[in-house]
């Protein structure tokens, strides 16, 4: 533990030397709280299939969550794209 901290100092204490950085890992734990609850709730899958899907939309409720979009309408232009072969929706910012 002590070659840890003395390898790692400078990380563990970066939010002391800069004002953006927060002491805290909470806004990360809070956008994974509901994956948490889920998992706890349905008991987790079973397949490997299962753990990817759950990733993956986990991933576009919570990314469309922090940009104030519409999962639903995220889903749905995914889903068209796919079946008329276009484009995919991207889950990248916009620019404005």
């Amino acid at each position: 533990m002590a070659q840890r901290f003395r390898k790692n100092a400078d990380s563990y204490f970066r939010f002391i030397t800069e004002p953006n950085v927060e002491p805290t890992n909470n806004l990360a734990e809070q956008a994974i709280r509901f994956v948490t609850i889920h998992r706890r709730n349905t008991q987790g899958t079973r397949s490997e299939d299962g753990r990817r899907w759950c990733e993956r939309i986990w991933t576009v409720i919570q990314t469309c969550a922090q940009q104030d979009r519409s999962v639903f309408e995220f889903l749905c232009a995914a889903v068209t794209a796919y079946f008329r072969s276009g484009e995919a929706s991207s889950l990248l910012p916009e620019t404005s």
